[in-house]
Order: structure tokens, then sequence, then C-alpha cells
């Protein structure tokens, strides 16, 4: 069962059918079902709704993103009562779709489990809903895990939902891309099938269980690195980049609220956030897909998204019953 049909619920949706599992998709406004894939409407913050929904399903996977970053404090709060409620109800196993806000200004690498020690709107809000979840677990509610990623790139990642793949129409005219922070900063990115690839992995894998992992993610580059990578691979001119002062993007955030709650975060953006994954690999057996193919997959038109067989880079699966 999963919560959301955004880019990581379908991906994920899409390689638990693969798997050939029994998959349902959950989200406000429906859906077209296939042969593979059953999609119904429903609320995700109304917990009798959602519970129903669940029913027997074996794995929850929550895969739901409120888009309006400056409404996650009211929008956040009842999405996650509800999931708590209904994982707690059919006892099924909770996967979360988790990120890095929680962990605040890194001080080093990142790894998973770094404090939680965010001080922004958006980072305790995501620590709080964590800490929720876990205090759940302790009293014996619920089962749960959660992955954790960087920025999503691929070429299913919308355009507004990644600060590089917004800047793919910009290097195909050969325009300087204009990104915020600083260009040079390192910054890790996590592909989207190694994203789908973990959440998968973790409802199967019992060691997963009562904690946090990150996202298997490549070697960090910087927005300038990795948009002269995907520049190249899509035979673009040379990549030319700079970064949007703060004072503008904070004057900009005085009417936009989306460009407020941006700015809070800055800390993602002026130095260097990076991801350490390698306890995942190390554990759980999954590997990143290398960069260069990322780039390469980033950068191809759509319909024409090279693939990658199974076991050469993208971060391979586990199996497991999704549904009783």
């Amino acid at each position: 069962m999963i919560m959301g049909k955004g880019p990581v619920g379908s991906a994920t949706a899409q390689l638990l059918a693969e798997q050939g599992h029994q998959v349902v998709v959950l989200s406000r406004s429906g859906g077209t079902s296939t042969g593979t894939i059953e999609h119904r409407a429903v609320d995700a913050s109304d917990a009798e709704a959602l519970t129903a929904a669940v029913g027997a399903a074996e794995v929850l996977y929550n895969a739901v993103n409120p888009p309006a970053y400056d409404r996650w404090t009211q929008d956040w709060p009842p999405i996650a009562a509800a999931v708590l409620r209904a994982a707690e109800r059919s006892q099924a196993l909770l996967v979360v779709m988790g990120s890095l806000y929680g962990y605040g200004r890194p001080r080093g690498p990142i790894t998973a489990s770094s404090p939680l020690a965010a001080t922004d709107v958006k980072g305790r809000l995501k620590a709080g809903l964590w800490a929720d979840a876990l205090a759940a677990r302790e009293a014996g509610r619920i089962r749960v895990t959660e992955a954790r990623a960087s920025d999503f790139v691929g070429p299913t990642v919308p355009a507004p939902q990644s600060h590089l793949m917004r800047q793919l129409e910009t290097l195909r005219r050969g325009r300087r891309a204009w990104v915020i922070g600083d260009p040079d900063a390192a910054h890790s990115w996590s592909y989207l099938p190694d994203v789908a690839a973990t959440l998968v992995r973790l409802g199967a894998d019992p060691r997963a269980e009562g904690r946090a992992w990150l996202v298997p993610t490549a070697p960090p580059r910087s927005q300038r690195q990795a948009l002269a990578d995907v520049a190249r691979e899509m035979g673009a001119p040379p990549a030319r980049v700079s970064g949007i002062p703060w004072p503008v993007l904070r004057a900009i955030g005085a009417v936009q609220p989306q460009m407020r709650e941006l700015v809070a975060i800055r800390h993602q953006w002026d130095q260097p956030f990076v991801m350490d994954s390698a306890e995942t690999t190390d554990v759980l057996g999954l590997q990143p897909t290398p960069w260069d193919e990322v780039a390469r997959a980033t950068a191809a038109p759509a319909g024409q998204t090279p693939t990658t067989p199974p076991g050469t880079g993208t971060a391979s699966a586990g199996t497991g019953r999704l549904k009783k």
C-alpha cells in the first residue's frame, strides 16, 4: 500500500509491480488503475478513511509530500497522525519517505545517526514527526522505518521539485543557470530509482525496522559540477552557472512565502551538504547508481531514458509480500 502518487510513490509502485507484488496507491485524486497497480482516492489526513483503505496490507509506504513549504505546519500533523493510526490498526509495517531537513546545519557529512538538531521550522517539524513515530513504536503500537534522501534527480522528477532538474531547459538552450546558494559547495543528489529501491528494501528486510536509513547516494557534486555533467551528456554548450545572492532571495521572499521558506534552509546550499550513506550499503547491500549513469539518464530527452540492467548500478531491492 503506497500513499502518494508523486515521483517517489509512482517509482516505488512501479518497482514493486515489476517484482510481482499486488500494489495499491492511495492519493487524494485517485487515478487510473492498471492490471498491476490499483489506484484509490483517499484523503491522507482522514484517519478512518485511511485505515479502511489500508485494510490488510502488510507494508504501508508513506510517500506523501505536501507541496507548499509554507503550509507544512498545517498540513503535516494531521497526515502524520492519520498514518500512525492506520499503521497501528492494520499492523502494517510503516515505511516513511523522509528527508535531511531534521538534521539542520551539518558539521560534516550527514549519517543516519547524526543528531536531529534543526532549528528552522521545517526541520523541527520533520524531527518531531519522526520522534512521534518512534514513541509509538516504543509503546508497542507500530513497526516503522524511514528512508532519508537529499535533493532528487532523475528523468521522472518534475522540474519544480528539484533545484537541479529545473535548470535542464536552461542548459539545453545554452543559457546561464542561476542557482541558489554557493554554486561550488559540495552537495549530495539522490537518484529517484535508488530512492524507490531503498524504500522497497526497507519494507522487506527485518533488519531495517526501528530506525532511519540514508538512501545510497553517489559522491557529492556541486551545483556547478552537476550541471556541467548533465550539459555535457545532453550535448549542450558548457554550463555557465551563477549563484543568486541571498539578499535578492530574501527580497523575493517578502512577497513569496515559498521563497521565504527556502531562505530558511539556506544551510543546505551555502556550505557543503553531504550524505554518508555507506552504512546502508554495508548493512543492506544497496549500492548507489554511479553518478555518470545518473547524469546520462537525467539528460535524456523525455521518452528516451536509458535503462540500467539489474545489478549494474541502480540500487537493488529485496522481495517480500506487500499485501495479504
